[in-house]
């Protein structure tokens, strides 16, 4: 009688019932996986399988709603990659420096670099300029000399966006410069009596805050650029500004010197108050930083050292969650990968530090000016790259480094 034939591998299988077989799979199981064979090497790294995996890491890419802010990179090195942001695995570099004026710092517009990230560039204010470097391959070094340089005000830059190829800024001449990346269109005009502190732009439109206690909305329509379309009385100096994803309203966070919230929202169209987020501040606690994760989530930071995470379609007088810096220092920045990881940048010894939003204390910390001190101003990060700008350098933190 003819002898039964071998069964078939499981690895024989069509390409779909494996796919849906090791979707079961965790990290460690898909890597042994890829132990056996060719086949199953080239299949265990499929991003299909490691796409549930990355939505529960640390800046992997994913949004809390699925979106892939990183496409183009393989699913598989962001997981491993995420490993390294979550044990602090990172090589750090200071790769540029620059002369500071100033001997003790304090939360003034002037003298406080700005930065933003757009693919291969890197955007960062010094003075009264913006200049654009272009990022190495490897994502560490900057090239020597800035690719483009663009200039407009009559002082110092306070911060600045980056939107759809092109630049706003505010100044601390109380100008706000708009400029096209890729030509040289620009426009200069008149927003505040003193320093623009802070500004946004989205759907057409610019805000900014002022030290002089005022917020505007700006038209950037054919024929009614620079029009100014409301002037909101903030009753208080503005260090932070935020359009909504929604483009309907926009949240300021102002110094607290008063009776009312640092953060409240306003209509866009109209200017109205809309709501006042939070009820217990106390007097000083400026928010310095606020962070627009989806319409209804937004992140604030400032000088009462906490980092509160406000959801306002449940409460406008209570934060859902809330993180003191452990050191009780000012939080002067803050940025999230619109999912479970915040960064944040403290008032001393320049000191970044890391947090998981499902954890209730600081996941790492890492000390970029001991044993001077010096405020991270900004910071921005990629899924591979963390940038702080301190007062006199810009570090980077690789966390590709094994």
């Amino acid at each position: 009688s003819r002898a039964a034939s071998p069964p078939s591998p499981l690895w024989a299988l069509p390409e779909e019932l494996l796919l849906l077989i090791c979707s079961y799979l965790d990290a460690q199981a898909l890597g042994r996986l890829a132990q056996v064979c060719r086949r199953l090497r080239f299949l265990s790294s499929r991003d299909v399988l490691w796409r549930r995996i990355a939505r529960g890491c640390l800046n992997s890419g994913f949004t809390q709603l699925g979106t892939d802010l990183a496409a183009g990179i393989p699913v598989k090195e962001r997981v491993k990659v995420s490993q390294n942001w979550r044990h602090g695995r990172c090589r750090r570099e200071t790769v540029l420096k620059w002369k500071c004026k100033q001997v003790a710092f304090s939360f003034s517009s002037f003298l406080m670099p700005w930065m933003e990230l757009d693919g291969e560039y890197l955007y960062l204010s010094q003075a009264e300029n913006i200049q654009a470097y272009h990022i190495s391959a490897e994502g560490t070094g900057l090239q020597h000399h800035p690719h483009a340089i663009f200039s407009g005000h009559q002082e110092d830059v306070c911060r600045f966006v980056l939107v759809n190829s092109h630049i706003v800024s505010g100044g601390g001449d109380g100008s706000i410069v708009l400029h096209k990346i890729h030509g040289s269109y620009s426009v200069k005009f008149s927003a505040h009596e003193q320093e623009v502190n802070c500004v946004d732009f989205q759907g057409g439109l610019i805000v900014s805050g002022s030290r002089d206690r005022t917020a505007k909305v700006w038209s950037l329509s054919t024929g009614r650029v620079g029009q100014c379309l409301h002037t909101v009385q903030t009753e208080d100096r503005v260090w932070s500004i935020a359009i909504s994803p929604l483009l309907s309203s926009f949240v300021t966070g102002t110094a607290c010197c008063g009776h009312t919230s640092p953060l409240r929202i306003w209509d866009l169209e109209s200017g109205q108050l809309l709501t006042c987020l939070g009820t217990d501040f106390h007097r000083g606690a400026g928010v310095l930083d606020v962070f627009y994760e989806t319409p209804s989530l937004l992140l604030s930071c400032g000088y009462d050292t906490y980092i509160r995470y406000w959801d306002i379609r449940t409460s406008t007088r209570k934060c859902i969650q809330e993180w003191e810096e452990p050191h009780d220092s000012a939080l002067y920045c803050i940025r999230s990968d619109k999912n479970h990881m915040i960064a944040s940048g403290s008032s001393y010894y320049g000191v970044v530090r890391l947090w998981d939003k499902r954890q209730t204390r600081c996941l790492q910390s890492f000390h970029l000016s001991s044993p001077t001190s010096s405020p991270v101003y900004c910071l921005r990060f990629s899924t591979t790259h963390l940038y702080a700008a301190l007062a006199s350098a810009l570090h980077v933190l690789d966390f590709t480094a094994s």
